[in-house]
């Protein structure tokens, strides 16, 4: 593992082994065998999804040859099924062959790679944004953080409670809540350390390692509002605890003005069931709020006249700023953009036509534009938004673009409707100082040399 690295202030001891330790996965996560040109775009992947690491940290080790040749084991997710050599010749599988869950093809092999943390119980995984396609994220590819496991709840036994200030402190069962009008809404979710390792110098190699902390899910359950108003909420409420129902018990003060606007008490992802370890049986989705305040495994939440001051928001998820005071309650997640294809570890076989494509997103509403630079920001040309472009949520772009074989520079810069412009990282630092690892969300720059390669530069 490379040391003397994230050697400024704003990298404490914890920090500073979280980034060495992201950069020490990464490296084994990339498959360091030569790659052959290919007139395909997957020649273009050197091994970025197809040798990633599993979630425990054990490698594919020859899931799929590079080659595209006969699987020799099934990658997490599918099953080995025999290759014909003209499959019009021979019966296919018997409907319902998967035991009624369905599985994804044996010939894809994506999967989240852990962070490598001292206990896995305290860990997170990252997204592989390059081989994601749209804007929604499969909910086995959403990125997880952790701070005490997984926990297994039984549904049926689990309860919401509502207390503090309101009129009438209820409890609500699972079947209470599904009983409530629902609503269903697209939106992303990201940790507040999304991209931590790239303040001082280009370090993790793909955007899976640089931007993996962010997804895009459906989202299916019931207004807080909802509940809120069944309650009775005082006019003195302010404030609301939530708690989680895991080992370490989460809990994140929330504006109430964010629970009466667009905040959810999801049990759904996808089209089913949140899985267990996006808060089975109940989440809180805190649309365009950061990552650790949308607690997970939801069993508690308590209003008050004040925020609870918790460690989650105290100690951690505070930003020091250049004058030595800390931003407190740095909720929003700022417009943010990255470049998907091509991006670090990549190789474009030869010069040619190529499609630029990302996403953007911003806590604060709508993507409204994002301009593609191809030349370092010398020069900048606006993207096309694909639909849909919704409110606090991936947006995928997309620009046409020839490459001409000489060394280039990609980045992307997207605006949101409030007019909020996506920052280099020099104006970053400028306002924000180095003292600080959470809410980076400078342009990133990907770097193409003469050969095709692609790397994480600064520029």
């Amino acid at each position: 593992m490379t040391r003397n690295r994230f050697t400024s202030a704003r990298y404490g001891e914890v920090e500073r082994r979280m980034a060495e330790a992201l950069v020490d996965i990464e490296a084994r996560s990339l498959d360091p065998a030569p790659v052959e040109d290919c007139d395909c775009k997957q020649g273009m992947f050197p091994g970025v999804s197809r040798r990633s690491l599993l979630a425990g940290g054990a490698s594919l080790g020859g899931a799929m040859l590079a080659s595209g040749a006969r699987a020799q084991e099934a990658p997490p997710g599918a099953n080995l099924n025999p290759v014909p050599e003209d499959p019009t010749r021979v019966q296919g599988r018997p409907v319902l062959s998967e035991n009624g869950y369905g599985a994804r093809s044996q010939f894809e092999s994506e999967v989240r790679w852990r962070y490598p943390t001292a206990t896995a119980q305290s860990s997170w995984s990252m997204t592989p944004l390059a081989s994601g396609h749209g804007i929604v994220t499969p909910s086995g590819l959403h990125f997880e953080r952790h701070h005490a496991g997984i926990p297994t709840i039984d549904p049926r036994e689990h309860t919401l409670i509502l207390h503090g200030m309101v009129d009438e402190p209820m409890r609500f069962t699972m079947d209470d809540l599904m009983r409530l009008p629902s609503v269903s809404r697209i939106h992303f979710i990201e940790c507040s350390g999304n991209t931590l390792t790239e303040w001082e110098e280009p370090t993790l190699r793909t955007v899976q390692g640089t931007h993996g902390l962010t997804s895009t899910s459906e989202w299916t359950g019931v207004k807080l509002s909802t509940v809120l108003e069944m309650a009775g909420l005082q006019d003195s409420g302010t404030w609301i605890l939530a708690e989680g129902a895991d080992a370490a018990v989460m809990t994140r003060s929330i504006p109430v003005e964010k629970a009466m606007d667009d905040a959810i008490l999801a049990y759904a992802q996808n089209g089913e069931a949140l899985r267990p370890e996006q808060g089975y049986p109940l989440r809180l989705l805190l649309p365009g709020f950061e990552g650790n305040m949308q607690i997970k495994w939801l069993r508690r939440l308590e209003v008050s006249d004040m925020p609870f001051m918790t460690r989650e928001e105290t100690s951690k998820y505070t930003d020091l700023m250049p004058d030595g005071e800390a931003r407190q309650f740095t909720f929003e997640m700022d417009a943010k953009s990255v470049i998907t294809f091509p991006s670090g570890a990549m190789r474009l076989p030869r010069p040619g036509y190529y499609e630029i494509t990302g996403l953007a997103w911003s806590g604060r509403g709508r993507v409204t534009k994002v301009e593609v630079s191809t030349d370092g920001g010398e020069t900048w040309e606006e993207a096309a938004l694909q639909e849909p472009v919704l409110d606090k949520c991936h947006t995928r772009f997309r620009l046409p673009w020839v490459w001409d074989g000489e060394p280039a520079v990609l980045q992307s810069r997207g605006t949101d409707e409030t007019g909020y412009i996506q920052p280099t990282l020099e104006e970053l630092v400028e306002v924000r100082g180095t003292d600080s690892v959470y809410h980076l969300n400078a342009i990133q720059s990907w770097g193409i040399d003469s050969d095709g390669e692609v790397t994480n530069v600064h520029a």
